[in-house]
């Protein structure tokens, strides 16, 4: 069985880095009341000049000289975002184009905070299925276009960055014990739409917009629906909770993954935590935990990690690989 093999990591934050305290004298909010509420102590922003592709062509960028490749080797990117630089072309082909690549396919993946499991899925796909040999996949992101700076609830959760992973195929037995990604488990239901979303569009209002949320709603669909995707892809790999080695949660909210921990019984020393100094940046967030704690050592060669998100749509959905 041939197997998408994790060969490289790699990511990139915009030099702007924003404490909690900035907006304190722009909102009713403090330090205080962001940490304890979010965990969040700093994040990201992209300056004026910089997009969504300038992110992931960094990201992308290190995550080959990380796994010792170059665009040569590579047959195919998929970018998770919600944040394109234009409505067209893709962010992808513009990633493909930065990195120096003249051959294979290029194309973007928009299920918003669960954008990057959901590319992720895809490229398994394509790898098992023949279609590439290495795939280049990322997660990017500037929400901070997208904030409302009077909006408490929203402004002070978000930022910028960009992760990125390379997949090799590799042949596997077909066991439980092969390394790379395992299994896969994606779910929306649009009828939760209202709970996250973003105020404009081509079709709709011919602008951007804003993002909006209803956080109380969604956190509770949060905890429920991350613990059971992470439990039915761990179910379909074949692998028992107690031998995750580590969960590398989407970095949204300290207490979202403090719950969906417990949960899925897990102590917080087998959780990747960045939220307190990347914040929420969406599709970026599982790809640039992965790389930092990459960088970090934390993951040995056989370890098995689960990744897992929820975004709007609602879509989430989760990755079980091993190391």
């Amino acid at each position: 069985m041939r197997r998408a093999v994790v060969r490289g990591t790699g990511h990139y934050l915009p030099e702007r880095v924003v404490e909690n305290s900035w907006f304190e004298d722009k909102l009713e909010t403090s330090d205080e009341w962001i940490r304890t509420r979010t965990g969040i102590e700093r994040r990201h922003f992209a300056a004026d000049d910089q997009r969504t592709s300038d992110l992931g062509i960094a990201a992308a960028k290190a995550a080959l000289e990380n796994a010792g490749m170059t665009a040569d080797h590579i047959d195919a990117v998929v970018v998770a975002t919600s944040t394109p630089d234009f409505t067209f072309p893709s962010v992808a082909t513009m990633v493909q184009a930065g990195i120096g690549m003249k051959r294979g396919f290029a194309f973007d993946v928009q299920a918003v905070c669960a954008g990057f499991v959901f590319a992720l899925a895809n490229a398994d796909a394509m790898i098992r299925s023949g279609q590439a040999e290495r795939i280049l996949v990322i997660g990017a992101e500037t929400f901070s276009r997208i904030m409302d700076w009077s909006d408490r609830g929203t402004c002070v959760l978000f930022g910028d960055g960009a992760g990125a992973i390379i997949l090799e195929a590799v042949e596997g037995n077909g066991t439980v014990d092969d390394r790379g990604i395992l299994a896969t488990d994606l779910n929306s239901d649009g009828q939760y739409r209202e709970l996250l979303y973003v105020d404009g569009g081509v079709a709709s209002t011919g602008t951007a917009g804003h993002l909006r949320m209803q956080g109380n709603l969604v956190f509770r669909h949060a905890v429920e629906k991350l613990a059971n995707t992470a439990h039915h892809a761990l179910d379909l790999a074949g692998i028992a909770p107690e031998q995750v080695d580590w969960l590398v949660p989407h970095q949204a909210n300290l207490r979202i993954i403090e719950a969906t921990a417990k949960r899925m019984h897990l102590p917080m020393e087998k959780v990747v935590l960045t939220v307190a100094d990347h914040g929420n940046t969406s599709a970026a967030s599982i790809p640039l935990a992965l790389s930092v704690a990459n960088s970090q050592g934390k993951f040995q060669p056989g370890q098995v990690l689960v990744a897992e998100a929820i975004g709007g749509g609602l879509a989430w959905g989760s990755v079980v690989l091993r190391w």
